[in-house]
């Protein structure tokens, strides 16, 4: 994450990381494994709900979201991306034939039934009734908004899963106001903003925000990035 330090968030943010991301899409997904084909297999069961924040083009962690629902099966996936290009990809990788049975019945797989693809900044598009999701994921997106509004998103995933669910999310290890490249990833498409509180600072304001973190493993990244991974269970009495 070689960047240059800001004072402070740039304006237009999410304007400029939407187009970024639509610019440089097929850049981004090679990096990240984002190969297309597959959908998600059908659950053995009903019952689980996955939110996941930026999911990209579907691949490989939507994908694996709905093929995968610890025994219960999975009875909604709402993925969300503030770039329409990657979740258009999403849309063709995850329901690669138009006669998905929407039902669950039959040959299809019921994926078009069980998948909500919601495009925006997530700190906007997204409104949930409290207790709505067993698991939140946001693999490399969470770092991409500021500061403040991190804090904020923090409360907000604590209300939207229930007592009991997970977060599993990761985060930059190192503490910045504002990281900003212009050329990321060799595309000169890639304008990209980072920011973060650092690995403590960040384990410490879950926790205020009603998270018990049950792990942050610190893991190197490619090139000079640091991130914390981080599965933090919602605090609560289960129903």
């Amino acid at each position: 994450m070689a960047s240059d330090a800001a004072a402070g968030p740039p304006e237009n943010i999410k304007e400029r990381l939407k187009a970024s991301y639509d610019a440089m899409a097929a850049t981004y997904n090679a990096r990240a494994g984002g190969a297309g084909g597959g959908g998600g297999g059908r659950g053995g069961g009903r019952g689980l709900a996955f939110l996941e924040l930026g999911c990209g083009c579907g691949q490989p962690v939507s994908a694996r979201l709905l093929s995968h629902g610890g025994g219960r099966g999975v009875a909604r996936l709402v993925a969300n991306d503030l770039s329409s290009t990657q979740l258009a990809l999403a849309r063709a990788n995850l329901i690669p034939t138009p006669d998905d049975d929407e039902e669950g019945e039959g040959e299809g797989d019921g994926v078009a039934r069980r998948l909500e693809l919601v495009r925006g900044d997530m700190m906007g598009a997204l409104a949930f009734a409290d207790a709505s999701f067993d698991l939140a994921v946001a693999f490399y997106s969470i770092v991409h908004l500021p500061r403040a509004e991190q804090e904020v998103l923090f409360g907000r995933l604590a209300r939207w899963l229930r007592p009991g669910g997970y977060l599993v999310a990761n985060f930059a290890e190192a503490e910045f106001e504002s990281a900003v490249v212009d050329r990321w990833l060799g595309d000169d498409g890639g304008w990209m903003y980072w920011s973060a509180w650092g690995g403590e600072k960040t384990v410490e304001k879950l926790g205020q925000a009603g998270f018990e973190v049950v792990s942050a493993d610190t893991v190197e990244d490619e090139g000079d990035a640091t991130f914390v991974w981080v599965i933090a269970r919602r605090l609560g009495a289960q129903a």
